[in-house]
Parts: C-alpha cells; structure tokens; sequence
C-alpha cells in the first residue's frame, strides 16, 4: 500500500485572493451598517436604523466565510486534520445556507402577516433606502467575484491530458465558501430588487399588499438556492462520489490491461483537490507505483492510496 504524496494542503488555487475580498466586503458592509444607525438615530429614521441591522446580519454571514478562510490557511499543515483543511470553506458554506434558509423562513413570515394585517409603509423614506441596499450589495457582489467569474476555478491548460480539464469548471473546483457569501449578497440584491417594485407599485397605484408579495417572492428565491447549497456542500461533508463519470474513467484505466479494480473510493478533499483509495487485483507483478502512473492524467486528483493483491 502507498501514497501518491505526504502533502495534505488541499486549499483551493483562489483562497488567499478569496479571503481578502470577503475581508473588504466585510469592511464595505460594517461602514454601511454604522452610517444607517447613527443618521437613522439622527434624523429620527427608523427605517434607516432597522436596515443599519439588518445589514449587519450579512456582515456576519460574511465573517464567518472570512474566518473560515483564515483558520483553513493557517490550519493548512496541522496534523490533526488527516486530509487537510480544505473541507473548512464547505462546512462555512453549509452552516452559512441553513442561516439563508431562516432568513427566507422569517421573510416569508413577515409577508404572511402584513398581507393578513396591511400596515402602513413610509413609501418616500423606504424606496431610497432599499436603493441605497441594492447598490451596496451589488458592489459587494462584485468584489467578492473580483469583477468576473473567477471563484477559485483552475484555469491550467498546460496539460496535455485535456479530457479531464472540464472538471476544473464543475463541482471538483467550486469554492462553496465563496459561492455561500456571493449567495447572501446576490439574495439580498434580489430582495432589494422585488421590494423596490413593490414599494413603487404600491406608491403609484396604492397597492400595499405587493411590498409583502414581494417579500413572499423573494423568499421563495432565497430557498431555492440555499437548497442547492446545502444538497451540494452536505455531498461534500459526507463524502459522496463527487464524480460518477470519473470514477468509470479511474476503473477503465486501471483494468485496460487485464487488472481488476476491486474496489474505489472517490471524495473531496477542497476546491480542486479529490482523493482516492483503490484496491487492485493483478497477476502481473506489479507495484503501487504502476497505478499511480496510470492516474497521473487525473490532476484533480490530489491523494492516492493504493492497495495491490497478488493473485
């Protein structure tokens, strides 16, 4: 039995750029947050002072992203942690998506009670203050993804083994700590967006019960994505298959030469990172090291441990 290779740093290729940006956006939403309390107390704005809170709930969504980038990095080398710290940022994402779910669960609340009980809204006082919201979470959303789409993927194209790259665009290479924090402020925007129509509908046409179908809409849009990020960060911490077609292209290459592949086991380790176990049955004398060259094309895959039996 051996191993591919003692290194267990298993971080993804964007997680020092990563943590600086949701670092920023913490600053961007606790600069926010301070200025909507002391001017909501100053001019006597409730509005202001409860979206000032509000903003704080998403500054610490983002802190513990932030942490959990930081601890995973100085973590990295500790020998408590078997196969690395790398699963850290899908722990964040997780506990980050069962809080979005309760977000959504209080929304919808809220909308239920002011459709049953209509109350009045300061419609001149709150549709700038949800414009001001989606433009800080719209900046937010920028930072976090530095402008474009690059969320910790690997863009390595120097080898020539090519049909495994399109894992490096698929779940293999996803930063879900990253994809949580994006989540919150996208989510926010989104809220932000259907309040504002709201707010003008009901404004324009005197329409109040379409501020709370507004709040009903967006939570119904915060669910859906916080289920997506629980089914797939879940997947991860429990160590499902992250690749069924790549475990049939792992077995395909081992037994190509008469060898059979008795048994596999395929995880994540981080961003980028897999890890395999294999046990392999031959009549060949031949050692661990054969299979590890076999798998070398496979670069998402980080730590192998291989089993030979002689028959």
């Amino acid at each position: 039995m051996s191993t591919a290779s003692h290194s267990h740093v298993f971080l993804g290729e964007g997680h020092d750029k990563n943590e600086r940006r949701t670092w920023a956006v913490i600053v961007l939403c606790a600069v926010m947050m301070v200025a909507e309390i002391v001017g909501g107390l100053l001019f006597g704005s409730i509005a202001l002072v409860a979206d000032g809170l509000h903003m704080s709930t998403h500054a610490s969504a983002l802190l513990l992203a932030a942490l959990a980038y930081r601890y995973a990095r100085r973590h990295a080398d500790d020998p408590r942690f078997s196969f690395g710290t790398g699963k850290l940022g899908d722990l964040a994402g997780f506990s980050s998506a069962i809080v979005l779910v309760m977000i959504a669960f209080l929304i919808a609340y809220e909308a239920v009670s002011r459709l049953v009980a209509p109350v009045p809204i300061s419609f001149n006082e709150a549709i700038p203050i949800a414009v001001l919201g989606l433009i800080v979470n719209i900046v937010s959303a920028l930072l976090l993804s530095g402008g474009g789409h690059d969320h910790g993927h690997s863009h390595d194209h120097s080898h020539e083994h090519s049909h495994d790259h399109s894992h490096a665009h698929g779940g293999a290479h996803r930063d879900n700590n990253m994809r949580a924090a994006i989540i919150h402020v996208l989510a926010d925007a989104v809220v932000s967006l259907l309040v504002i129509a709201g707010l003008l509908l009901g404004r324009t046409f005197g329409w109040l019960f379409m501020d709370p179908l507004a709040g009903l809409v967006g939570a119904a849009v915060i669910a859906s994505w916080s289920y997506g990020l629980i089914r797939d960060t879940g997947a991860i911490l429990l160590d499902m298959n992250p690749d069924r077609g790549m475990a049939e292209r792992v077995r395909a290459t081992i037994e190509h030469d008469g060898d059979r592949l008795e048994d596999l086991h395929l995880w994540r380790l981080g961003p980028g990172h897999l890890g395999a176990i294999l046990s392999v049955v031959t009549t060949k004398p031949r050692d661990a090291g054969h299979y590890r060259r076999l798998l070398r094309h496979f670069r998402n895959l980080s730590h192998i441990t291989v089993e030979v039996q002689q028959t």
